[in-house]
């Protein structure tokens, strides 16, 4: 648990961290700068240990993660599996329809059936803010959140850092602007708390409907017109506009929310030459991306998902060596 041996057998490349002490990753608000950082380096190491996330290195063998979801997912749930699987991991797989919950067991009662099997981390997503956080309390495993409705994803906003990590060097002084449906989305607000700690200056835009003018009040730039501060931005993280959260359209028609809000070939050519284009997806094709931008040089749209197995290894890691030592 100490350390990772690189795939061709040479001496340990990778050292854990004696600064990390978390058992839980819940939210990235209440990280550190330095926390963020220990996750991103360790993160970009066990990338480079295998082989862009496609080799398996032994670290974590014994060890079995559970996936608890209670939403819907793809891309989060799979890139779990494999980063567990990656480092040597069993893993279970819940679904929460046909399950005992579905017969009236409460979420807590069946995340501790779970961990009763020998479970040494409990991956869970759920519809409810601050569920992961109930877990945290009441399970002796290690707990991560995939999503705990609008409220939070933290391994969303770390793959999406590491992404910009590895194309501009440092987070530090860049203008990172979030556009789109702020007010659902558990992305934009892991994204504005691990940015900022790393010292960006974030940009929230998007329509008055789906922007509170409250983050203000915490230091954040509010903007309601994307082509006011397209000029200034570095990075553009395009969210999807989430119907499914909504009880109410927010804005009139999606093909007015697109010509004002979607990056196009036009809105390109009025940004800088090396302007990082991202979506956490799925991503609305037409709607807050063109097809000529999500599949252009600008976008590094696949390598998010890429890095979200390395963030996830990472994660995985660092937790199970805390809760050894404790």
């Amino acid at each position: 648990m100490t350390s990772a041996t690189a795939h061709n057998g040479t001496e340990p490349t990778i050292v854990f961290p004696k600064q990390w002490k978390r058992r839980h990753l819940l939210d990235l608000e209440s990280l550190t700068a330095e926390e963020i950082t220990i996750l991103l380096d360790v993160a970009q190491q066990l990338k480079e240990i295998t082989q862009n996330c496609r080799r398996k290195v032994p670290l974590l063998t014994g060890k079995t993660c559970a996936n608890l979801f209670f939403e819907n997912s793809t891309r989060t749930r799979n890139s779990f599996s494999l980063a567990a699987k990656r480092l040597g991991a069993d893993t279970v797989e819940f679904n929460s329809s046909g399950s005992s919950v579905a017969k009236g067991e409460t979420f807590v009662d069946t995340a501790k059936t779970i961990e009763a099997m020998g479970v040494d981390w409990v991956v869970t997503r759920h519809g409810t803010p601050g569920t992961p956080h109930l877990l945290a309390r009441e399970l002796g495993c290690s707990v991560l959140n995939a999503g705990d409705g609008p409220h939070d994803h933290p391994t969303q906003g770390l793959l999406d850092m590491l992404t910009v990590r590895q194309h501009r060097g440092s987070i530090a002084g860049l203008t990172v602007a979030l556009v789109g449906d702020i007010a659902h989305s558990r992305t934009a607000r892991s994204n504005i708390w691990g940015l900022s700690k790393l010292g960006a200056h974030v940009i929230i835009c998007g329509p008055p409907t789906l922007v509170s003018p409250r983050w203000t009040e915490l230091g954040f730039e509010v903007a309601h017109h994307l082509d006011d501060i397209l000029p200034r931005c570095d990075v553009l993280n395009l969210l999807r506009i989430q119907f499914e959260r909504q009880r109410a359209r927010p804005f009139p028609s999606v093909h007015e929310y697109a010509a004002l809000y979607a990056m196009n070939g036009e809105r390109m050519r009025k940004a800088k030459d090396d302007i990082l284009i991202m979506a956490p997806g799925p991503i609305n094709r037409g709607v807050e991306i063109t097809p000529e931008v999500a599949d252009g040089p600008h976008s590094v749209i696949l390598e998010q998902v890429n890095n979200g197995i390395a963030v996830r290894m990472a994660a995985l890691w660092l937790l199970a060596g805390a809760n050894d030592r404790n």
